[in-house]
């Protein structure tokens, strides 16, 4: 049965470059003579001896279409609307909107359309305007006895 104390070292200790030729890695410090690599200051990361280098072998791919005229959409689930019935920040008789969720930051304030997804239940009868909204989430909406109003 081992102990703590006959445990030998845990932690190694560093080796100290350049502290005379009886530590083994005296003189040139494991660098070897000469050349580049030797000296101090060298970064050649994907340098490829002169050689094109990998990245600029390859072709270029795809582009990056530019999203500044992409309308901004918040998802909201019907359970995320549940929970926050349940907890009192909504009211369930006020109209469920983009505004509402805004004002509570519940949303990022930049959203430009709310969309309404229908992952889990709700019990509520809520109303809400949205700018889209799920066939699941309609069919649920409905079961429970609440409105919807698409904005177009």
């Amino acid at each position: 049965m081992s102990t703590l104390n006959t445990i030998g070292k845990v932690t190694k200790t560093k080796i100290r470059v350049g502290r005379g030729i009886g530590s083994g890695k005296g003189k040139t410090s494991g660098r070897g003579v000469k050349g580049q690599k030797s000296r101090s200051g060298v970064a050649i990361k994907s340098f490829e001896g002169g050689q094109m280098p990998l990245y600029r072998r390859l072709p270029k791919r795809g582009f990056n279409a530019i999203k500044r005229y992409q309308s901004i959409i918040a998802i909201m689930n019907l359970e995320k609307i549940q929970s926050f019935i349940n907890e009192k920040v909504i009211n369930p008789s006020d109209t469920i909107n983009i505004a509402l969720f805004k004002k509570l930051k519940l949303i990022n304030k930049n959203s430009e359309k709310l969309k309404i997804l229908g992952s889990g239940e709700i019990k509520d009868k809520v109303n809400i305007e949205a700018d889209l909204i799920s066939k699941s989430a309609v069919e649920k909406l409905e079961k429970a006895g609440g409105t919807i109003q698409l904005k177009k």
